[in-house]
């Protein structure tokens, strides 16, 4: 018999929760709400995504995102723009301010991350990081399919 406490969707939860924990905390200076950090941060990595490329890239819903997208516009972390290449998206970019805290939002992250694969080997990181892509993948097609 499987143990109820013992099972991988508990288990992913669990870092999830915790993790949002800890990053709101760690961000809550520069009042920036939960899963809003993951917008800055995919725009970090490509400045100007479309609203639609950032909810794909992320695995969001496209209202999800343009709510998210809203308050940070709100906040003043970024802008959107129609596209000039298709007049039916808004382009997002980051503004001077998401670019201030840029490095303040990365080590949260950064941080995060180290406190989670504490002890582990670089091979148990690897396979760790495997085992989840391929379970996010399988949860993304059962997702579409539905």
């Amino acid at each position: 018999m499987i143990d109820a406490r013992n099972t991988i969707p508990r288990w992913i939860s669990l870092l999830y929760r915790y993790g949002q924990m800890y990053i709101g905390e760690h961000l809550k200076a520069y009042d920036i709400g939960k899963g809003q950090h993951i917008f800055l941060n995919a725009l970090y990595k490509e400045d100007g995504l479309s609203q639609e490329e950032l909810a794909d890239y992320l695995k969001i819903d496209k209202g999800t995102t343009a709510k998210a997208l809203k308050k940070l516009e709100q906040q003043g972390y970024i802008t959107r723009t129609v596209s000039e290449k298709d007049k039916r998206c808004y382009e997002v970019h980051l503004t001077e301010k998401a670019l201030f805290i840029k490095d303040d939002v990365r080590k949260v992250l950064t941080d995060w991350r180290e406190r989670l694969t504490y002890g582990l080997s670089e091979e148990e990181k690897q396979l760790a990081l495997i085992v989840l892509e391929k379970m996010g993948n399988n949860a993304a097609r059962f997702a579409e399919e539905a």
